[in-house]
This record gives C-alpha cells, structure tokens and sequence, in this order.
C-alpha cells in the first residue's frame, strides 16, 4: 500500500526507491527518494493512538505555520538553521490521503544535512538538544494553546496512567515474575508521585502552553556540517500541554547514556554533567517566558517523566503490548525497568540535580 500512497502527493520527480524506517515507536513511516535525489517522508497514522486523525494534521499546519511567520521576520540569533517538517498536500488538497481500507496517509518534508542520535554523544551535543527544544518552545510560546485540539486526552497525565495502571494489574492473569514483581512494587512505592504536575496546574501555578509532547533525544535533529540543533521532528502530539512535560522528557531521554533500549538495567544511570548542559542551551531560548514558579516544578517534571514512561510500558507489558510497538514478548517490560532505573537514579541525586537547576537560573 505504501506505493499506492506515495504517489498521491504530487512530486517533481519519479519516485525510485521506498525504504521503511524502522526507529519509531507508533506509525508506520517510510523515507520515498526520486530520481532528483529528493527525499520525503511518508507515514502511515496509527489510529489506535491517535483516533482523530485529522487534527493532528490541523495541528501540525497550525503549529508549523505560525513558525514559519515567526521566522520570516526574527530568525534565529547568530544566523543558526532552523527547519521544520511541512505537510505536503495530496493530490485533492487535504492534508492526508484516506486509503481504501480507511487507513491515514500523510507526507512530510524531509529535513536535508541532518541526522539525529539515540544517547547522547558529549556534553555540547547536550548543550545542542536543550537548545533545540527551547528554540522550540520559544517558538510557539506566543502560539495561544486554545489554537491547538488536544488531539490526545490524557497523554501526559500520571494519575490517569495510574488508573490505569491499576484496571490492568487487577486483571493480570499470567505469572508474576520475579521483574514484573519489582515492577509492581516499584509503583506502589511512588503512587503520591503521580499528581504532583497537575495539582500544580489544577491551582493555576503552572498554564497550559503549546508543547511539543514526545521531544525525546532521537527527536532533535543536529546539522551533519555544524552539529548544531536545526529542528524537532515527530509533530504528532504538538498540542496544549505543560511545558514541564517536555522539559522532563528531553532531559530523561538525553541524560541516560545507555538509551531506553538497554538491557543492563543495573548499569542505568542519569548523568548530571550532561543535565547540565542541557539546561545551560535550554535557558538560552526559555528564559524568555519562563516564571519562578516553572522553575519550581523542573525537579518534579524530571522524575515524573521517567516514572510515567516506565509506568505506561509496563502496564502495556500486563496489557500484552497493544500500544507501544514490540520486537519480541517482554520487549516493553525491558524498557520500563530502564525508566524504573533511571527514575532511582534521579531520586538518589535529587540534592546535585536541584542545584545544577539553581545555579542554571
């Protein structure tokens, strides 16, 4: 089907070659290059996860138009690059193309001279990922939230997870393992966790703003030339959010050098140095919009996200892998107890890590 797909969205050259792109977790995505070695990206929208297809792709058009405005009259400083994926319209001039099984296609620029990293590879390339994602949320910080369709109900929100968490864990059926035990009471021990961001929010300390929603490290491309940030990629969850969530994502993603997929769990460990570094780019860009009362939930938001991730893996682990995407049984129950780790690791370096916050400010 993807050959069918590739060819509604017009294009100036024959289309040559269709390669999968296996590194995501949720959509089906393809790189398309023609003859004019022109590339684009092709996916195919998974709707279990996002079920209103549609305004994702309003969303991603919002969100990608008002920076592209932004731009045209205040580049960036220091005349650094800054891309970001444009929809390419299909032939009868939606945003996506339904195919005949009723499934949603859709087509992106693709962004030349880039490449992005799955751990990070020193401290300026940290420096870099914080950089892009405060270019990113400086970007957007005058985009007003009420803009954007909250195209994922729930998504970020740790008590919600919670619950169902629990709805999963009371039907679980298969045997308890000694990993699924830890698991288990790993939760239980951090239950009070889960609403510290919300609570916050819920007494108007922390606004909704536009938020990237998953800026993950392997989602902040760097310039093969400079190596500097040149954008955030995978707009699907750009959508009103805290930005606390994306801040404690970049930094949970970005400051574990053995990545997500690792298997030696007792090797897991947040490194400060590269946290550092992080916050260092990020404050460049958000200083701007930032409140003292932000800066009172970075903490929180780091050891939040590292516990949700785990926390939403592992009940999709119980639940038999129906969301994240799986290579083999178990395959989730590993990556949250790579969250899990770096979660304890977070904890056991709360007082370095709240003064590499302080001193950053």
């Amino acid at each position: 089907m993807e050959q069918q797909a590739a060819h509604q969205f017009p294009v100036d050259s024959e289309i040559v070659e269709i390669k999968q792109d296996t590194t995501g977790n949720i959509n089906k995505t393809y790189v398309v290059t023609l003859a004019d070695a022109e590339r684009f990206i092709l996916q195919r929208i998974n709707k279990t996860v996002f079920t209103q297809p549609e305004l994702v792709m309003r969303n991603i058009r919002t969100f990608s138009e008002h920076v592209a405005r932004k731009l045209a009259v205040a580049p960036l400083d220091k005349g650094r690059r800054w891309e970001t994926p444009k929809v390419i319209a299909a032939q009868d001039g939606r945003d996506f193309w339904l195919d005949p099984e009723g499934e949603y296609w859709r087509a992106l620029s693709f962004i030349p001279r880039s490449r992005s990293y799955n751990t990070p590879q020193n401290e300026v390339h940290a420096y870099e990922v914080g950089f892009g994602l405060g270019a990113f949320h400086n970007l957007i910080s005058d985009l007003p939230a009420e803009q954007l369709a909250d195209t994922l109900p729930g998504f970020h929100i740790a008590p919600g997870y919670l619950a169902h968490f629990d709805k999963i864990a009371a039907s679980h059926k298969t045997e308890i393992t000694s990993e699924v035990r830890y698991g288990l009471d790993f939760v239980e021990a951090r239950r009070g966790l889960a609403s510290v961001l919300e609570d916050a929010k819920a007494a108007g300390r922390l606004p909704l703003r536009p938020i990237h929603g998953d800026p993950k490290i392997n989602n902040v491309m760097m310039d093969t030339t400079t190596g500097q940030a040149i954008s955030i990629i995978d707009l699907d969850t750009v959508k009103p959010g805290l930005v606390h969530y994306d801040i404690g994502d970049g930094l949970r993603s970005a400051c574990n050098p053995l990545g997500e997929e690792t298997k030696n769990f007792d090797a897991v460990r947040f490194e400060p140095e590269l946290a550092k570094a992080i916050l260092s780019g990020y404050l460049e860009q958000a200083h701007h919009f930032l409140t003292p009362a932000d800066y009172e939930y970075l903490f929180d938001s780091l050891r939040l996200i590292a516990f949700e991730l785990g926390l939403r893996f592992f009940t999709d682990h119980l639940a038999g892998d129906v969301y994240f995407l799986a290579d083999h049984r178990g395959h989730n129950l590993e990556r949250a107890l790579v969250q899990f780790a770096l979660c304890k690791s977070i904890e056991d370096q709360e007082s370095t890590i709240r003064k590499i916050i302080a001193d950053a400010l």
